[in-house]
């Protein structure tokens, strides 16, 4: 089945790409989240309207990123928590707490968008990369103390 790309879809395509794909992936799928419609004659003439407007809307976005990039030049973000022998910590680090502690500074960013691929399980100083955009990436420094003991 051939599908017309309406989202970008990770490990498949981007918006406004013509993939072809197994006929149950695409319509208990991709059809029903409206990620994509059907390859039709009508619909092929109708995907050019949506590669114009995606590359506007895109070129957009990519600015918006450019700009938040920028804001992320020297921040970082600090977490205290309890450790073990050899610095190891009692849980993790996730995605979701740097996101957490990002929107406690200002800055609005979802947890997806940080590319953490595992948590952070030691104590120390990490870069992280966080894609703003699928051109833009910029870095963020997580540092990670022991908490004071009691």
């Amino acid at each position: 089945m051939e599908v017309i790309l309406k989202e970008d879809v990770a490990k498949l395509g981007f918006r406004g790409d013509v993939v072809k794909v197994a006929e149950g992936y695409g319509r208990n799928f991709l059809l029903p989240r409206k990620l994509a419609i059907e390859a039709t004659l009508a619909n092929k003439a109708v995907i050019e309207q949506m590669k114009a407007a995606a590359l506007r809307r895109s070129a957009k976005e990519k600015s918006q990123a450019d700009e938040l990039a920028k804001q992320f030049e020297g921040v970082s973000v600090s977490f205290e928590r309890r450790s073990g022998e050899h610095d190891q910590l009692f849980g993790s680090v996730t995605s979701g707490d740097i996101a957490e502690a990002l929107e406690k500074k200002g800055f609005n960013v979802d947890r997806r968008k940080i590319q953490l691929h595992e948590p952070l399980k030691t104590i120390g100083e990490f870069t992280i990369p966080i894609r703003l955009h699928k051109e833009v990436t910029t870095h963020l420094k997580v540092v990670i103390a022991k908490e004071a003991a009691e």
